[in-house]
């Protein structure tokens, strides 16, 4: 037993050069622990020429597909493990040899999260030892993490490998345990003997150095402790990091995890750098004493057999209705629903189309997999639930006809092999779009149908990001919250010469003192590193066998979700298949908006039988009148939409995809333009590019087009082809798309295309990896743009009634929406107790019924009232309260106390909301009356009577409130207002500074210089504009779109990132009906916002002012002297001179006062970065 525990035979490699494997690796996958990537640590393992690697973070294989990756690209052997951590035992180190062992390794994982919060995993050391058949265990004798518990009782570090645990335990889980009158613990060496009765020879002592001072006796007593259990000690050199360098990152990580600072962390703190990654050599000289222990690894991993590749995976069985095969169900519901969807006959075009998918998905077995999204499709339209496939789904006929996409193939080209391919055999990838108020619903139906044990979600990592790495470290090496509140505020970029810009300047602060330097060093160092895992917006996998042991599953933060492990980059790595089962709000908007056609109009109607090729819907597409609809609505496609003109669906198809970094940085949206609009001539160099190219112009716009022309231009294959629309889809994670470039221009030269045209095609593709839509992409997204596009142009109420009751959805908040809506001459009516619902309605003003079947609809058309859905603060449950008991309504705020049973803070936000108008009292009537209603109900005989114990109070005469009190009143409460815009009021002082309204835009000639101020509402930096910043604002005249190049952010960042009152010099720059400023200067007058309340005022006296402030402004001197003149004999009211004419057209405007006093939460916020 000695000799077998610390020696034993001289091996090959203790003769010759040593062998060595490493069997304790923790990748940054052991959360807020491990220092590197997993790709980082089997990079290193390769160069160090380890024999093997054993990944093998806590508790989890959430990191084991990527290394696997990794490992199989280089060529670098991996064990893929756990390291099991116990309530009631020492960690242990656990390799599967086989496919069985790993299954058991991943239901016992499984087994500890789901009986746990999220993020934790609990279960017992008996639980650990009974799933153990085939593995290899590596007890761990101590944590040597720190020094110091969290909760400041000494840690096992340093006591022997005993670790504190409060919990209490089975008595047989006990065995070699004992209390020792402090709490509750365990015997490592009891464990020990316990693990090898369990399961000998396949169970090991590890040994590793802490680098301390005394790893000589430390490792004796452990090599001792083998010889006394038998547990044949083995080497580890318990890594968590790639490279020495990391030390500050796991430094600053352990800090994190443990909520306190670098300075307090202690002991908890590595005390050296030496958690690392190390060459076999090292190893043998480190464990010199002890060389078996050394060749041990290589004995485990040559029995650690399992590998990631031998993962089969089982799609579920569908199995058909009378006993028909899943293949023959799926024909079956195809020609059925073919017969639906062409009641006049089939196509031949789509017949042939038909017959050729459903032959290949027979060849590739894929017919499960299209009945299970089939029958998602069928239970959510049983349950009223609007739904559409998009993505890849549009290429198949066979979608179509069983009713997953509304995408006729007869309308567009499909590229089937864009789906599904034979060469390939990939899974296919079908995204399904249901209404994001009701996915849970299609949710809850997976896991009923398939169990726990055979569903979850997709996971998705969430990696540190700028801001969020930027307040952990921060915190972590002790910056004050006022200081990271500033940095956070103005960052933008990753670089840690981006995070320097400015700091100085802007913040007083010193980027070369030492403290905040290394902040921002390892910021960037610790970017992208994994925090936690999170659910996949929809991606769902289902398994034929228990799915708990293919991955472990764990219980999400949201109720009655639970989450397997991996992401969807890690399932398709793996050939797994999932289902997407995605939230879109803007179908949540369309079911609305068609049930209010229903209800209101009599127009039964859905996705398909909306009236097609509209050509009002098109006249207005052209206009760019498309705030709030889907796709269209920024400020980059309302630029393109005068310029492009759609008139046909096709069109829309190609808007939708155009506007996208992969068009523009590809260089491909100018050339088509001029085509289109006759400004350059159609060429197609070969007739082979003309079938390819015909329908865009002879522009690549589309993935498929790409795929396309590298086929028949380059003589790809269509294997090939499919990885290059991969590296496409990758290149900007993986960089590779470089490696088909020498490929497709020799290709492209040697079918007799010039070098020149196969570069700029190559650019084209390239263009692409920075995001370029598929045509079916574009397809599905193009339907949902008419049908919401048809629903705006010839029913504005509806169409913004169900956007408000969507919301939070959009580039538009609910101002925005609602003045859009009154610009379309559509009356818009306030809150109110007797009027409203939850959500917003629609009525004809003073009419209480809509009309009957058959009876002409009066004029003007039904105003939209706003719902109760609006009012901050106010609660679903109380507002359902006052509509149960509302009956013909309330007359006054005792009755609908008494009645709906409200709280006092319902009240007040409904007084807030000035909701009490239909009662004839203003909101600060309202809440005046709030204030004194009784403590108690009256007496009974009163009561009985329905009469109150006291007299009604005398009447008080409160002062008004100034209109523009009441605007930011509604602001608060509402976050619009139906009386003013709050820069109606400001025009006085915006005038004598020099901005003129945002309506004179449109009038000013090409290259004026200009002035406009407004609200913030958009902010966006789009990745393909080259650094370029576009903001949308808005003042009570309009809106104009400033373009801000990097040069002029660079001067004012602090206003593009801060202001919400935003004051813009530049130049007029228009190109038919688009017309942007171009940013000269800006200037922050958010500070003037305080005015409204500080100063209050009415409209007209503002309107006035604002007329007496621009006639100064312009000159006007003698007329202006005769205004004031008028003024000051009282027979005109203005609440301040204006102030003399600002020089902000002219020269550079003023910069404001950094001190600010205290004020509420913004009240006007806008929607930023898109």
């Amino acid at each position: 037993m000695v000799a077998a525990a610390t020696g034993g035979a001289a091996t090959e490699d203790q003769q010759g050069a040593p062998g060595y494997a490493e069997l304790s690796v923790r990748s940054n996958f052991t959360f807020l622990e491990g220092a590197s990537h997993p790709e980082e640590l089997v990079a290193t393992a390769k160069a160090l020429g380890l024999a093997a690697l054993g990944l093998a973070d806590r508790n989890s294989l959430a990191g084991v597909v990527r290394a696997h990756v990794a490992a199989r690209a280089q060529g670098q052997r991996l064990l893929v493990g756990a390291r099991l951590a116990p309530r009631d035992g020492p960690e242990v180190l656990c390799y599967p040899q086989d496919r069985a062992a790993y299954g058991r390794l991943a239901r016992l994982l499984t087994l500890g999260k789901r009986r746990s919060e999220k993020g934790q995993c609990d279960f017992s050391f008996a639980e650990m030892l009974a799933a153990g058949a085939g593995q290899i265990f590596i007890l761990v004798p101590a944590d040597p993490d720190g020094q110091q518990a969290p909760d400041g009782r000494p840690d096992a570090a340093i006591f022997g490998g005993n670790r504190w645990d409060g919990n209490e335990l089975a008595e047989n889980e006990l065995a070699g345990g004992r209390w020792d009158g402090d709490g509750l613990t365990w015997d490592l060496e009891a464990r020990a003997r316990q693990l090898q009765a369990r399961h000998p020879g396949r169970s090991y002592l590890g040994l590793y150095r802490l680098y301390g001072g005394d790893d000589a006796r430390r490792l004796a007593d452990w090599v001792a402790l083998a010889t006394r259990t038998g547990l044949p000690p083995v080497a580890l050199g318990e890594a968590i990091m790639h490279h020495p360098g990391r030390k500050p990152v796991a430094d600053v990580l352990t800090a994190i995890r443990h909520h306190c600072t670098v300075d307090e962390a202690g002991w908890r703190l590595l005390t050296n750098g030496e958690r690392h990654l190390k060459a076999a050599t090292e190893m043998a000289r480190l464990f010199h004493a002890y060389p078996a222990a050394v060749a041990r690894t290589l004995e485990i991993a040559a029995r650690c057999r399992f590998s990631l590749e031998t993962l089969r995976y089982e799609y579920p069985e569908e199995l058909g209705q009378d006993g028909r095969s899943p293949q023959e169900e799926l024909v079956y519901q195809t020609w059925k629903g073919a017969a639906e969807r062409y009641p006049l006959g089939l196509p031949k075009k789509v017949r042939d189309i038909l017959e050729h998918e459903l032959k290949l998905i027979g060849e590739l077995g894929y017919a499960p997999y299209f009945l299970t999204v089939h029958d998602l499709v069928i239970f959510a339209r049983a349950r009223g639930i609007l739904c559409q496939g998009r993505g890849s789904a549009a290429n198949s006929a066979v979608c179509y006809c069983l009713g997953v996409t509304a995408v006729d193939p007869a309308r567009t080209e499909v590229l089937f092999e864009r789906f599904i391919s034979a060469e390939r055999r990939e899974p296919p990838d079908i995204d399904v779009d249901f209404e994001h108020e009701r996915r849970e619903e299609v949710i809850q139906y997976i896991y009923q149908r398939y169990g726990r044990e055979r569903a979850g979600m997709t996971a998705t990592v969430i990696c540190y990001r700028s801001r969020g790495a930027l307040r952990d470290v921060g915190k972590a090496l002790g910056l004050s919250e006022d200081s990271l509140a500033a940095l956070s505020q103005r960052l933008r970029g990753r670089s840690r010469d981006d995070l320097k810009a400015g700091l100085k300047e802007e913040l007083g602060l010193d980027p070369n003192e030492p403290r905040l330097n290394l902040t921002l060093q390892l910021v960037t160092e610790i970017y992208g590193f994994p925090r936690h895992l999170s659910q996949h917006v929809g991606g769902f996998v289902m398994t034929r066998g228990p799915l708990c042991e293919l991955v472990p599953i764990e219980n999400a933060a949201m109720a009655d979700r639970t989450v397997i492990e991996w992401d969807k980059d890690d399932l398709d790595a793996l050939g797994i298949l999932k289902v997407d089962v995605l939230a879109l709000g803007m179908l949540t908007c369309l079911a609305k908006g068609f049930d209010l056609l229903r209800r209101h109009y009599g127009r039964v109607l859905n996705l398909a039988e909306v009236p097609a090729e509209d050509p009002k819907v098109y006249d207005m597409i052209c206009q760019a009148d498309t705030v709030g609809v889907f796709q269209i609505e920024s400020r980059a496609q309302m630029s393109m939409l005068p310029r492009l003109r759609p008139r046909c669906f096709y069109d829309l198809v190609i808007e939708v995809a155009i506007v996208r970094p992969g068009p523009i940085q590809g260089d491909m949206v100018h050339p088509y333009l001029r085509r289109r609009n006759g400004e350059e001539p159609v060429y197609f160099p070969s007739q082979e590019l003309a079938q390819v190219l015909g329908r865009t112009l002879g522009v690549p716009l589309f993935q498929e087009q790409a795929m396309s022309i590298a086929i028949v231009a380059a003589g790809f294959t269509p294997a090939e082809a499919d990885r290059l629309r991969r590296a496409m889809a990758t290149f900007k994670r993986n960089g590779n798309l470089h490696l088909f470039e020498a490929k497709l221009i020799t290709g492209m030269m040697a079918r007799g295309y010039e070098k020149s045209f196969a570069e700029r095609c190559f650019k084209q593709i390239q263009g692409f990896g920075t995001y370029g839509f598929p045509e079916s992409h574009a397809a599905s997204f193009a339907l949902l743009v008419y049908v919401s596009c048809w629903m705006k142009c010839h029913y504005p109420e509806v169409f913004t009634c169900a956007l408000l009751n969507s919301q939070p959805m959009g580039f538009y908040a609910p101002a925005q929406l609602v003045r859009d809506l009154r610009d379309h001459g559509v009356q818009v009516l306030p809150v109110d107790i007797n009027h409203s619902q939850w959500e917003c309605s629609l009525e004809y003003p003073g009419i209480d019924r809509d009309p009957r079947p058959g009876e002409p609809l009066p004029e003007p058309r039904m105003a939209l009232r706003l719902g109760f859905r609006q009012i901050k603060g106010l609660g679903r449950a109380a507002v359902e309260s006052l509509l149960a008991a509302r009956a013909n309504g309330y007359s006054e705020i005792l009755e609908l106390w008494r009645r709906a049973g409200l709280r006092t803070a319902s009240l007040e936000a409904l007084a807030r909301a000035d909701a009490f108008g239909s009662l004839g009292l203003t909101r600060r009537q309202a809440l005046w009356t709030i204030k004194g209603l009784p403590d108690a109900a009256p007496l009974p005989l009163f009561a009985a009577m329905g009469e109150e114990d006291r007299g009604p109070d005398p009447k008080v005469r409160l002062p008004a409130l100034k209109l523009s009190q009441q605007v930011v009143e509604d602001y608060a409460s509402l976050r619009l207002s139906l009386k003013a815009h709050p820069l109606a009021f400001l025009r006085a002082d915006l005038a004598a500074a020099g901005c003129r309204p945002t309506r004179d835009l449109q009038a000013a000639r090409n290259g004026a210089r200009l002035a406009v101020a407004g609200l913030v509402l958009v902010r966006q930096r789009p990745g393909s504009a080259k650094g370029v910043i576009f903001i949308t604002l808005e003042d009570e005249s309009g809106v104009a779109n400033l373009v801000i190049w990097p040069q002029a952010y660079a001067a004012f960042r602090k206003e593009v990132l801060g202001a919400t009152l935003l004051g813009a010099v530049g130049r007029v720059q228009k190109a038919g009906l688009v017309v942007h400023l171009v940013v000269e200067r800006l200037v922050d007058l958010s500070n003037q916002l305080q005015e409204l309340e500080q100063n209050p005022r009415d409209l007209g006296q503002a309107v006035e002012a604002a007329r007496g402030a621009q006639i100064e402004a312009q000159g006007g001197a003698e007329q202006a002297a005769q205004r004031r003149a008028l003024q000051q004999a009282g027979k005109e009211r203005v609440m301040s001179p204006p102030r003399k004419p600002g020089p902000m057209a002219h020269a550079d405007p003023p910069r404001q006062s950094p001190r600010r006093s205290p004020r509420r939460a913004p009240l006007f916020r806008s929607r930023d970065f898109h």
